[in-house]
């Protein structure tokens, strides 16, 4: 299945959608990870964009150079650890999950999310912080936690045996 359709069925059924992709390869995560970071990068112009132009004491290359290196360069480290924390608190509640079922529950949640954070980046570089870009990162934060809580408890299903 393509990644558009696939990002529509989590929003459906997130643990059938993260158990279809259990036969992506490790350098297929990893690739998915930095193509979602990526799309996070750009999510986030908009909103530099908007912070420049009230306040050019940093320009907006300066801007988009740190988010650039936050997002394309640390952010993977970061989620790669997370992960690795995420599986031994699944093994500390009896989850049978190995490392790359909790990196691929946690890398899919982040890309199924991405669309939404194209919406939060729109909305914080158009309107503003407010109560909008508030709705919009409840949003986010909340398929985030469904979706990552759900591919987590789908691997590790799939993982135990019959």
């Amino acid at each position: 299945m393509a990644l558009i359709p696939r990002i529509l069925q989590t929003w459906r059924a997130p643990g059938a959608a993260v158990r279809g992709m259990a036969s992506l390869s490790e350098a297929g995560l990893l690739a998915l990870l930095l193509g979602t970071m990526a799309v996070y990068f750009v999510a986030q112009w908009p909103a530099h964009a908007r912070a420049a132009a009230l306040d050019p004491s940093v320009p907006l290359d300066a801007r988009l150079g740190g988010a650039l290196l936050a997002t394309l360069f640390m952010m993977p480290l970061i989620v790669m650890a997370v992960a690795a924390v995420a599986q031994l608190v699944a093994r500390a509640f009896g989850l049978r999950l190995d490392g790359r079922a909790s990196r691929l529950a946690l890398v899919w949640a982040l890309a199924a999310v991405a669309p939404v954070m194209l919406l939060q980046g729109l909305t914080m570089g158009f309107v503003g912080p407010g109560p909008a870009v508030a709705a919009v990162n409840l949003l986010a934060g909340g398929a985030f936690l469904v979706f990552w809580i759900s591919g987590l408890r789908a691997l590790s299903q799939q993982r135990q045996p019959a």
